[in-house]
Order: C-alpha cells, then structure tokens, then sequence
C-alpha cells in the first residue's frame, strides 16, 4: 500500500527561528519554510520536517546523521561555527569524535536540543 510513498522523517523543535538560523546558518542546509514549519533540504532529495512544538521534548537518541568523507575537517569547521560536540563517558577524543567500535562519529545538538551526528562515510 505504501510502497510509492516517498516517506519523509520530521522531528520537533521549540522555536523555529533559531532552529531555522541553526539549520542554514552553521550547518549551511537550504532550509525552507512552509506553515510554520522547516523543511531542510538535504542531497538526496527527500526532505526533512522540523515542526514546532511548545512542550517540545529534545530527542534522547540521534536524529539525524551526516555522512561527510573527511571528519576531522568536518568537525573542526562546525566548531569554528560555533557547534560544540557532545562527550558520552569521556569515550570522544578532544575533537569530539568517537573512534570506537563502528564509524568514526561526532554528536552534537541543535538548539532545540535534539541530538545530530557527523558520520564518516
């Protein structure tokens, strides 16, 4: 029944400007707006909704992963904007990265608290 349905995934924020000014300012997504709401236009195509929620509660798992081909580079420029990185039981290096079992990965959140990633590809 969905099979041709081009799904798309949504997570809450609790004020749209600053999350807006987040999304296109330091992270540099074309972010549109529409009802209130965001739609970041991400490669691939498939859009991503970040809609307003006044009792908004920030995600506790990661919401929305980046792939990037050089992390390190990566990481050093989201920091240079102004993003810090998250540090779970002292297990990321001073970039932030987790160099661990799997990816390479860095956490960090948006303004709204909700918990993004880098990922190396």
């Amino acid at each position: 029944m969905l099979h041709d349905s081009k799904a798309f995934s949504g997570f809450s924020v609790d004020d749209i400007e600053k999350a807006k000014a987040f999304y296109a300012d330091t992270l540099g997504i074309d972010v549109g707006e529409e009802n209130g709401m965001l739609r970041l236009k991400i490669a691939g195509g498939t859009p991503i909704l970040a809609y307003p929620k006044p009792n908004h509660v920030p995600a506790e798992y990661t919401v929305l992963n980046f792939p990037v081909a050089d992390i390190e580079a990566t990481a050093r420029e989201l920091a240079g904007r102004g993003v810090t990185f998250e540090h779970y039981n002292n297990e990321q290096d001073e970039t932030g990265i987790y160099r661990g079992q799997g990816p390479l990965i860095a956490w960090f959140k948006d303004p709204a608290g909700n918990v993004l990633s880098i990922i190396q590809e």
